[in-house]
């Protein structure tokens, strides 16, 4: 379970960033854990707190499947945490070409 102390730190922009990072195929946990020091079983424990229980199923299997989630299985030509055109992971915008 995500610790007390770590979830009163969070505002409900970061948790509501968190859980967009989470659905996100191409974030993975380590991105999370850079940015905001929450661990993947940390994320896990936010997730089903916040979503609903048949939303969090899906969100699970998922990540299961998803090799882009865990720098273990990822490729290794992806070395980033983000897309190459967006301005910064914190506005999440497309930036103009």
């Amino acid at each position: 379970m995500i610790s007390n102390t770590t979830n009163q730190n969070l505002s409900d922009i970061q948790i509501d960033r968190i859980i967009e990072m989470a659905w996100e195929d191409r974030t993975p946990f380590d991105a999370i854990k850079f940015q905001f020091g929450l661990s993947e079983a940390d994320v896990k424990a936010l997730m089903k707190k916040e979503l609903k229980f048949s939303s969090y199923k899906l969100w699970r299997e998922r990540v299961e499947n998803c090799k882009t989630k865990h720098v273990a299985k990822r490729d290794e030509n992806i070395d980033r945490f983000k897309c190459n055109r967006q301005r910064n992971i914190s506005n999440n915008k497309i930036s103009k070409r």
